[in-house]
């Protein structure tokens, strides 16, 4: 079997949960299906990329749409074509009509959860929104990362066959995420090693929550750290937002680290071992891949309950998830009450090593038992042949 992935990112030149599952499936696809990869950016070994070609002027999601016409052009003789989010979703749904092959759309996150992105795209965000709409109803087969994901992808787009939607999890790289105790990048960051850390990594956006967990820390404990490994905000509004927070934070408690630059994953990796607590404030969460890179360093996990989060943490086993209803949103009094008690459940770890030691090795077991790479990648193939039979029914 041939398949052509289509995708924004890929590595080494990757910001998102998207990229991290592309560049690892792509690798794991490896001899059972022959692979080729359009991708959009910079020159990159393994794939073949695409620079936008819209004046720079242009909005932002148009550029996309002049870029998306490039990489269908140069989709090779395949079997099947597959996209992943919407930036590439309309390169997959021109290749697959040009060449008559069956479309897989992977649903990494949906356009409908996020209005927020309007603050970004302006009238793009329409366009994106079409993109995403248009290519997932023509498709062939849609991979959803979650059930959670799945529900929401029926629940947007109710015109869909659900017998097309299937559930085909993001995964973890154990031997790239495990526990490393080497500290000497937490002594050049300044963390006290004798006292509790909460980490946060993530890109400043609505999505991901970061101001709920900062003005969550206000409550924690006097003793406990917080590092944010956070950067690329989404707009202005947002980064302004975020850095009023977070200075109103600093000037009332001490051991809190704002990290803005793009650390190496080796970094990462040993932040994350020495954390006590990982923290995902997310408002909205396909599944969150970050949290199964935290698991997978045997760092216990505090998360809101949202999209497919609770398919990753195993509440009370592996880490304590917050409830948090996405239509309560606007309401400053339930805002208020969320971030408390994600305070509270920060506390009740922070307070017991010992429990988040334990729970951080289940968080470990778990990553190992149930989200290989392999695994996902032979279920991917398996979407695949679905999508190829139903194509030619």
């Amino acid at each position: 079997m041939r398949v052509s992935i289509l995708t924004r990112e890929y590595p080494p030149f990757i910001y998102g949960g998207a990229g991290v599952h592309v560049g690892q499936l792509v690798a794991h696809l490896a001899g059972k299906v022959d692979v080729e990869v359009q991708c959009m950016g910079e020159d990159r070994p393994g794939a073949t990329a695409h620079r936008e070609t819209f004046p720079e002027g242009a909005n932002a999601a148009l550029r996309v749409l002049g870029t998306d016409v490039a990489m269908a052009a140069a989709v090779g003789e395949v079997d099947v074509i597959h996209s992943h989010t919407w930036y590439a979703n309309m390169a997959g749904l021109i290749a697959g009509k040009y060449r008559n092959i069956p479309h897989v759309v992977t649903s990494h996150s949906l356009e409908p959860h996020r209005p927020w992105k309007a603050e970004q795209l302006g009238g793009g965000y329409r366009v994106s929104s079409w993109a995403e709409k248009t290519a997932f109803l023509d498709a062939s087969a849609v991979i959803s990362v979650s059930s959670g994901m799945r529900n929401d992808v029926l629940a947007s787009y109710a015109e869909l066959d659900p017998d097309k939607v299937f559930v085909v999890r993001n995964g973890i790289d154990t031997d790239d995420f495990k526990p490393d105790h080497d500290t000497h990048r937490l002594t050049e960051l300044g963390v006290d090693l004798d006292k509790p850390l909460v980490v946060f990594v993530g890109r400043i956006t609505r999505q991901k929550g970061l101001v709920h967990l900062v003005r969550a820390a206000q409550m924690f404990d006097p003793d406990t750290q917080l590092l944010l490994l956070a950067g690329a905000p989404d707009t202005p509004e947002i980064a302004a937002q975020f850095e009023e927070a977070f200075s109103t934070l600093d000037r009332s408690r001490t051991g809190v680290t704002w990290v803005q630059e793009m650390l190496p994953r080796a970094d990462v990796r040993q932040v994350l071992s020495a954390a006590t607590v990982f923290a995902c404030p997310s408002i909205y969460e396909p599944l969150g891949i970050v949290n199964l890179e935290a698991m997978a360093c045997e760092t216990a996990v505090v998360a809101s309950a949202v999209g497919g989060i609770p398919e990753v943490v195993d509440d009370s086993h592996t880490g304590i998830l917050v409830s948090y209803d996405p239509a309560q949103a606007d309401d400053p009094a339930f805002i208020a009450d969320f971030e408390e008690r994600f305070a509270h459940s920060v506390n009740a770890l922070t307070r017991d090593a010992g429990r988040a030691e334990e729970m951080g090795k289940a968080g470990r077991r778990r990553a190992i038992a149930e989200f290989s790479w392999d695994t996902i990648a032979d279920q991917t193939v398996e979407v695949y042949k679905k999508a190829i039979e139903r194509f030619g029914s």
